[in-house]
């Protein structure tokens, strides 16, 4: 599992594409800066894994772009500390990028090859989430709840119920939602009963699919 300078010259490159398009947050681009890309991919995508594109990853799911990471990534305005709730762990490219940031992840992936690939990955690469598990996202991890965040790195039809009960007050809830193009949309929880909407333009994003296989 080799990071080279070569690579770090690539991620470099890479931070650069994402400031010009937008992204301001310092820690999360030096945290995409640290980040060995490459080893979240298949090795034959190691030559393009520093471009700002998704890839297949297998079980039919994508590595989301390095812009889609960042940007999802900003609008948290994750602190350190912070308790994330992450539905879709995927790659676990977005996990490594919120822990990087000193969060305390739990992240939940209803795909099992693609939860044993992470729960294995992670220990080598020395990232270590709070919690990882294999079920739901639609449902959240109410047993640990309330979350300071929670993301959601799949297209939702709709805003699951269960998310918005585990947000704490003045917590913030980044999702992609609509069915062929997605809307990412950020709620934050002003009371119990009340939320404050963003919306935040067009991204593509696989199906967040309901039970686990």
């Amino acid at each position: 599992m080799k990071d080279t300078a070569k690579h770090q010259g690539l991620r470099n490159q890479l931070v650069s594409t994402l400031e010009q398009k937008g992204i301001t947050d310092r820690a999360v681009l030096d945290a995409i800066k640290k980040i060995p890309r490459h080893l979240f991919l298949n090795s034959s995508f190691e030559d393009y894994a520093y471009q700002d594109k998704a890839f297949p990853i297998g079980a039919g799911q994508t590595i989301s772009q390095p812009y889609t990471v960042a940007f999802q990534s900003q609008l948290l305005e994750v602190k350190k500390e912070h308790k994330i709730l992450e539905i879709g762990t995927g790659s676990g490219y977005q996990t490594a990028v919120l822990c990087m940031l000193g969060a305390k992840v739990y992240s939940i992936e209803r795909q099992n090859e693609l939860f044993k690939q992470t729960s294995n990955l992670f220990p080598k690469l020395n990232i270590r989430p709070k919690h990882l598990s294999f079920g739901d996202g639609y449902k959240g991890l109410p047993s640990y709840a309330p979350f300071d965040s929670i993301i959601v790195t799949a297209g939702a039809p709709f805003i699951p119920q269960p998310l918005m009960a585990q947000l704490k007050i003045g917590g913030r809830l980044v999702i992609p939602l609509g069915e062929d193009v997605q809307i990412m949309t950020l709620l934050i929880r002003k009371n119990e009963t009340q939320f404050e909407k963003h919306e935040f333009g067009e991204f593509r994003f696989v199906p967040l699919l309901e039970d686990k296989n």
